[in-house]
């Protein structure tokens, strides 16, 4: 429940949202290369970068970026009070 009188959280900085990106990013594309390697080996650097962007764009903007949204706003709510 929030106050009446709580200001909301604004969006996040532009170094705030780097570093959300790089937090879903990294581990997204690591895992996918971890586990896609063996089939992915065959392809050159264009066909297996469009195969991992293909994958992990969308891990990225709907599974883990809002997860984290929610987790940046519950630590900025946690913070004030």
């Amino acid at each position: 429940m929030t106050e009446p009188n709580a200001r909301p959280i604004g969006p996040p900085t532009k170094h705030q949202l780097a570093l959300m990106i790089w937090l879903c990013v990294f581990p997204t594309l690591t895992v996918l290369n971890l586990t896609l390697s063996d089939w992915l080996h065959s392809l050159s650097t264009v066909p297996r970068t469009l195969v991992l962007a293909t994958i992990a764009v969308p891990i990225v903007m709907y599974g883990l970026m809002p997860r984290l949204q929610k987790a940046r706003t519950w630590v900025l709510t946690r913070r004030r009070a």
